[in-house]
């Protein structure tokens, strides 16, 4: 039925793509960008913001490639008038954006920041002034740094304390925001983060990291009744997925596979989507749950959201390896400038992958993150010609279109990001914005990839009529 629907559109987007060449998804797709509170806002001693725990990390040394910090970052807590007109220009429909934590309760818990649940407030408020919806999301890894020296995600009472976060904030603004996502990317939070140490707070647990992917999904359920309760509409997730690909079909290297898959994959979308942890898992992570906690991670998603990158190719690791498996590099692919493989069909192959896999549990699909990072700054005439970046756009959304046309059910594409910014551990070394930042100036510089993304959505909105 949906392939012949999309048959029956078929004639005007074919011509619509002949005489533009973009990529043409149904009517009603939302394209948008997104970002992140700690890599864009900057004025982390300002209005009233506690300490996270990536103000902690960064300060330490080596932990960042190049030193940097967010303290200022892009300034978007200066600049949001100026940023959100970026937006009305690209003609975006949509924004994701995350809330920081420490800004709203500084010490992760107790009295409410009246400065800072304002700046968001007036973030939200411009957003609809210039017909954009918010997508918020409450957690994008700063965690206040009180809250870290209590244990973190590893104390389970820091669920109870995100739930209080969650209510106040959707009862500040769930009137207005359209999309809430509670976590962002628990996978990664739990296996950098508390796993080997690479992200904030810099713990080394390896698989003593697991009950923080419990806490993670537990503080996601106890969110999204909070947020429900506030009058929030459309709750969802923000999960990173990867196809895996095996490096032979030798025994050991699909049985690592496998082992991986259940960790990034499946240990986040199986409790969210049936209530249960994957069997290859569910006797370790028994040891962390309590009565009722699976009822409450699997709250109803409106929408699920899937952060795409690149596939993981994945081998058996020796025998005196930390691991059990090792990731090895996808081959036969260009590459970003962060090294990652470009693998669009590997998008493609995902989506198909979780509708197989998920059937009826999954919920409407919303691309949350897709993006690449190139170097590329502005030339003499002060041009930012990123070719790269708009053939990966282009070829992205070709493979999500390929997968709507074979019955997926995704309902936007959120790029990755609207600005340069702090990338985390890389700090201002690798740029994945439609808009080039100089970090001396904070100028903003609209890149080729920018002009092109706008053009899409206006070519798409044509064929809408």
């Amino acid at each position: 039925m949906t392939q012949g629907r999309a048959r029956g559109r078929a004639p005007d987007a074919r011509a619509r793509e002949a005489a533009e060449g973009f990529p043409v998804l149904p009517g009603g797709f939302r394209f948008g960008t997104s970002t992140a509170a700690y890599q864009i806002e900057g004025g982390a001693t300002e209005g009233g913001r506690g300490p996270s725990i990536w103000d902690t990390f960064t300060a330490e040394p080596g932990r960042v490639v190049d030193g940097a910090t967010g303290a200022v970052a892009c300034d978007h807590f200066h600049r949001v008038e100026e940023d959100v007109e970026l937006m009305r220009r690209l003609g975006v429909e949509g924004y994701r954006f995350s809330i920081a934590w420490p800004r709203i309760q500084p010490t992760g818990k107790g009295e409410v920041n009246a400065e800072g649940l304002a700046f968001y407030d007036r973030l939200v408020d411009t957003l609809l002034d210039n017909g954009i919806q918010p997508m918020v999301t409450l957690y994008h890894w700063d965690l206040p740094q009180a809250l870290e020296d209590d244990g973190g995600w590893l104390n389970r009472a820091t669920t109870d304390h995100f739930q209080e976060y969650a209510a106040i904030v959707g009862g500040a603004l769930a009137d207005r925001v359209e999309h809430w996502i509670p976590v962002n990317e628990p996978n990664v939070v739990t296996m950098l983060g508390y796993g080997n140490g690479t992200h904030a707070p810099g713990k080394t647990l390896m698989f003593e990291a697991l009950p923080v992917a419990h806490h993670l999904l537990l503080g996601h359920g106890k969110a999204a009744i909070a947020l429900r309760q506030a009058g929030a509409t459309s709750v969802g997730c923000a999960n990173n997925h990867a196809p895996m690909w095996p490096a032979t079909d030798k025994d050991a290297d699909v049985g690592a596979t496998k082992l991986f898959d259940a960790l990034w994959n499946a240990l986040f979308a199986e409790p969210m989507l049936f209530g249960r942890y994957p069997a290859d898992l569910a006797e370790i992570m028994d040891m962390y749950t309590h009565e009722g906690d699976m009822a409450t991670i699997r709250q109803p998603l409106d929408f699920y959201g899937v952060n795409y990158y690149n596939p993981h190719k994945i081998g058996m690791a020796a025998e005196d390896a930390e691991l059990p498996w090792e990731q090895l590099e996808v081959l036969g692919y260009p590459t970003t400038d962060f090294g990652w493989p470009v693998v669009p069909d590997g998008l493609r192959e995902l989506l198909i992958l979780m509708r197989a896999r998920y059937r009826a549990a999954l919920p409407p699909i919303y691309i949350t993150e897709s993006g690449c990072s190139y170097g590329m700054g502005p030339d003499a005439d002060g041009v930012v010609d990123d070719q790269p970046r708009i053939d990966y756009l282009d070829s992205h959304l070709r493979a999500v279109a390929e997968a709507v046309a074979q019955g997926v059910d995704v309902r936007g594409y959120y790029t990755w990001s609207l600005l340069d910014n702090f990338e985390w551990a890389e700090g201002f070394t690798q740029r994945f914005g439609l808009v080039h930042v100089d970090y001396d100036t904070l100028v903003r510089t609209p890149k080729k990839s920018f002009e092109w993304y706008a053009a899409m959505v206006a070519a798409n909105r044509v064929t809408r009529r």
